[in-house]
């Protein structure tokens, strides 16, 4: 029943918002307007449509929120006025009263606000879909004085989002039955995927440690600052850190009068993106613009500053080897190994054959290499790949939902800040060296030297497990004269064979090391 009424007031929104008009338009349909303007007798439709949306979207709640916010970053698929309008939702989202904002402080650390900071900002500075920020000052455990930003969370979104995610269930599950495409698209794991990141959004504990993982990972790259957390005021529903002061991404105009770089940092925001994903398989994984800044003090001038890390992606060491020789086979414009992968990764049937997906991503791909940014329509391009996988049975993989979001967000800011930006080029190379690294001497060294104090603990153990092997065969069988010298020579062959290897790891420990102390 809650499920009913929700979809009811979905609806309600949308007529109410007039946003039928921006799909009924399109389409001569003089009878679904009419049942509309009925239903939604006194709407006023005098604001412009982008405003409309942007409104609906709020009042919808979070999800809806976080949807336009994806939205806003594709202005090659949507007209000016409302990518303008979406915008907003990145950095207007309508506030909740202080008062609620101190009694949820208060009650998270069980003190007066007077006695958790020494100065706090009533009005809040940033409100999002989740959660708003004030400024404030503390003292840190070493008594010294900290500009801080307090995030609090939004009162009783578990409720909301929870409804919104029970109606996209039941929607998942009419798919998953009716759809043809339903066991390929997975769209119930997906919905659990998406379930599962936005509730690890509402917790603010969570959230500290996935920025306290990305500034330690992001440490000695010199292209991007992450806030420092301050453990002793983190709580579930409050969250405060280091204060970071820098020039929204989006205000472009802004950063080249004060000197920066514009296409270095487009090319910056690549290196930075593919660097998480597949040298550490932890990525920001909600990079609009709305949660970038750029740093303009000296010391760190023209970083990126990253905020909010509520959604994180992250990938197996399965996931990122797949994923990045696909990217580098796409590159070098090798089709063949494309589908070859995909076969070997289980995202297509093994009885697919190897040249007709070849072909079919030969033709998807080919049209767009070589091209500026501002010439490559990436929506596009992974439109005709699904039209492709559509034909090939290709399965949907949910736990890549977030890279492909968080690549439509790059490519949207990249677009934004330097249209001729060849994203390929700019890829190309730092994957060609991630490849070179998980196959090469240092891969290797690096690799022995992890497994080397298991193999030493292992190699003084090997008598007695050969002992304990014979006497349990001896206890638990009479085998004939035959078997048993069968039985010792298999043995002997074994601890021959353990003994060299033993022997060859460690005289390749000891060429490695001199090696390296020749080099």
């Amino acid at each position: 029943m809650t499920r009913l009424f929700r979809g009811v007031y979905i609806v309600f929104i949308v007529l109410r918002y007039g946003l039928d008009e921006l799909v009924l338009t399109s389409f001569q349909k003089p009878g679904l307007r009419l049942l509309a303007r009925i239903v939604s007798i006194g709407r006023d439709l005098s604001a412009p449509r982008g405003q409309r949306l942007r409104e609906a979207l709020e009042h919808l709640g979070p999800i809806f929120v976080k949807f336009g916010q994806v939205l806003s970053t594709r202005r090659d698929l949507l007209p000016f006025d409302i990518a303008d309008e979406l915008a907003m939702l990145q950095e207007r989202v309508p506030p909740f009263p202080s008062e609620q904002a101190v009694a949820i402080i208060e009650r998270a650390f069980a003190k007066p606000l007077g006695e958790i900071f020494t100065e706090f900002t009533l009005q809040p500075v940033a409100s999002a879909s989740i959660a708003q920020v004030h400024f404030a000052v503390i003292v840190d455990r070493n008594g010294v004085s900290r500009e801080v930003a307090v995030k609090v969370l939004r009162p009783g979104m578990l409720e909301v989002i929870n409804k919104d995610l029970s109606l996209m269930r039941m929607l998942a599950n009419w798919v998953d039955r009716l759809s043809v495409d339903g066991k390929r698209l997975k769209p119930k794991e997906v919905v659990a995927e998406f379930d599962k990141y936005l509730h690890d959004e509402l917790d603010l504990v969570r959230e500290a440690a996935n920025a306290t993982q990305l500034r330690r990972n992001m440490d000695g790259l010199n292209l991007v600052l992450i806030p420092e957390m301050f453990w002793d005021f983190c709580h579930t529903d409050v969250m405060v850190m280091e204060r970071m002061k820098g020039i929204p991404i989006s205000q472009v105009d802004r950063l080249r009068d004060a000197g920066v770089d514009i296409p270095k940092l487009a090319r910056d925001g690549v290196t930075i993106f593919f660097t998480q994903v597949f040298r550490d398989g932890f990525f920001h994984a909600d990079m609009h613009p709305g949660n970038i800044q750029v740093s303009i003090d000296p010391a760190t001038f023209g970083r990126y500053v990253s905020l909010d890390f509520g959604i994180v992606g992250t990938l197996t060491e399965s996931d990122k080897e797949y994923l990045a020789q696909n990217f580098a086979a796409f590159f070098r414009r090798d089709y063949k190994r494309v589908a070859e992968l995909h076969v070997e990764s289980g995202w297509v049937p093994a009885d697919t054959r190897i040249d007709e997906l070849e072909s079919a991503i030969r033709a998807v791909c080919e049209p767009y290499f070589d091209r500026p940014l501002k010439e490559i329509s990436l929506g596009l391009v992974l439109m005709r790949l699904f039209q492709t996988s559509r034909r090939f049975n290709v399965e949907i993989q949910p736990q890549l939902v977030l890279l492909q979001k968080t690549l439509l967000n790059i490519e949207g800011l990249g677009r934004q800040l330097d249209p001729e930006l060849d994203l390929w080029s700019t890829a190309k190379p730092f994957l060609e060296k991630w490849m070179l690294d998980q196959v090469g001497p240092q891969k290797l060294w690096q690799q022995l030297k992890d497994e080397a104090p298991r193999y030493a603990k292992l190699l003084p153990e090997l008598p007695r497990l050969v002992h304990d092997f014979l006497k349990h065969r001896q206890n638990t069988s009479t085998p004939s004269l035959d078997a048993l010298i069968e039985a010792q020579r298999q043995t002997n062959r074994l601890l021959q064979r353990l003994i060299w290897a033993g022997i060859g790891f460690v005289g390749g420990l000891a060429a490695m090391q001199l090696f390296t102390h020749l080099h």
